[in-house]
């Protein structure tokens, strides 16, 4: 960040307009004062790298810095989330997809507020929060559709059934390797089954996650539009906040030891 201000220091159209109007006096003065061009061009650097440091540790300009960097990334984070939802879609059944349009409804409805007035920290801070929420939450959402579709496609029942059948099977054989064969079968399904079962607790835990994402927007939503001082709830966005990226670099790490596999 640091490095961030200092360039925008040196190419602050002031700085850079002071130092063209020295350049300027400069060529003048060698011309007709007859002083060496080297001695002019270290006055010149020394009145440009003041002028830099000034701009540097001036706390309206860090301010203004800051608030430009605030007004970029929040530009950048609607278009991210805009392109998530476009790829998201794809994935989404009708249920999650009207969902997901609703929580875009509300995501647009804070950046309409934000933008009526961009100077305001409170709605810069609520429109990042949000958009942030919203990035996470679209990552999620299309990692639970694909996992749902997955999972639906395990039939537990067929598996179940097969399970009972090669049980029974076993009350009736006497060739030890044939035994161990239909052993080894049988732990095989039920392992497919326990883990079956685990993936269904998890995205049941992710599914409560998006919604209290999706809340979570709303609220902003209704906070930013009223003009109400957020206060001690930010602390608390922040930490949802937290939390669904942790989630969602859980279940990135997951999907690679899959892939890998």
């Amino acid at each position: 960040m640091k490095i961030k201000l200092l360039l925008s220091s040196m190419f602050y159209y002031v700085n850079i307009g002071i130092l063209l109007i020295l350049l300027g006096v400069g060529n003048l003065v060698k011309e007709y004062l007859d002083i060496p061009a080297f001695y002019i061009v270290c006055a010149e650097a020394v009145i440009y790298i003041g002028l830099v440091l000034k701009s540097f540790t001036s706390k309206k300009f860090q301010d203004r810095f800051l608030l430009k960097m605030k007004q970029r990334n929040i530009k950048k984070l609607n278009k991210k989330c805009m392109v998530l939802a476009s790829e998201a879609t794809r994935y989404t059944n009708a249920a999650y997809y009207r969902k997901l349009s609703s929580l875009l409804n509300d995501k647009n409805e804070i950046i309409k507020s934000y933008n009526r007035d961009k100077s305001n920290y409170l709605r810069g801070k609520i429109a990042e929060q949000a958009l942030s929420l919203v990035v996470s939450y679209i990552h999620l959402l299309k990692d639970f559709c694909i996992r749902s579709r997955e999972a639906g496609k395990v039939n537990v029942n067929a598996i179940m059934d097969r399970i009972t059948q090669n049980n029974r099977k076993l009350n009736f054989i006497n060739d030890s390797k044939v035994y161990d064969d239909i052993k080894r079968i049988i732990e095989m399904d039920m392992r497919i089954i326990e883990r079956h079962k685990e993936e269904k607790s998890d995205l049941e835990r992710v599914d409560a996650r998006l919604e209290c994402i999706k809340s979570t927007v709303s609220m902003l939503r209704h906070q930013i539009n009223s003009g109400l001082d957020l206060g001690e709830n930010l602390e608390n966005v922040e930490n949802i906040l937290n939390e669904a990226v942790a989630l969602e670099n859980v279940l990135n790490e997951r999907n690679k030891k899959r892939l890998r596999n």
